[in-house]
């Protein structure tokens, strides 16, 4: 498929498209193989950092656990009382628990409507740019 400038020049019009369309037909294949190649590699490595996420949370999760375990036993031994320590760093998440949620509701809020309205407006302009 590698022809010459003056073999290409001798081919009729016809033939010259044929090619053009075969060359291209098989360039845009080639280019899908490879993009979907590409896509299969980047997901399966996508999929085992995800794995690792989750491994971590789950192990994250563990900690928190133990952590809370520790805090209830230290308090516990100051006041003498398990049930007051378990209150006390109870009553403690819950209200981080809520700082952190009404923070995640604000900026959802500010995020809102959740529509590209920068490229909206970018596409109403096109028009007018391509007819100059």
């Amino acid at each position: 498929m590698s022809a010459t400038n003056g073999e290409l020049k001798e081919q009729p019009i016809g033939d010259l498209l044929k090619q053009l369309s075969e060359e291209t037909t098989t360039l845009v294949r080639q280019e899908l193989q490879l993009a979907r190649a590409e896509v299969t590699e980047k997901g399966k490595r996508a999929g085992m950092g995800a794995g690792f996420i989750g491994g971590g949370a789950l192990f994250g999760l563990g900690a928190f656990g133990a952590l809370t375990a520790f805090l209830i036993a230290l308090l516990a031994t100051a006041l003498d009382h398990t049930w007051l320590a378990s209150l006390i760093v109870a009553l403690v998440y819950g209200a981080v628990a809520g700082v952190l949620s009404l923070k995640g509701r604000d900026k959802i809020q500010e995020a809102a409507p959740l529509v590209p309205e920068q490229t909206i407006e970018t596409i109403k302009t096109t028009p007018e740019a391509i007819s100059r």
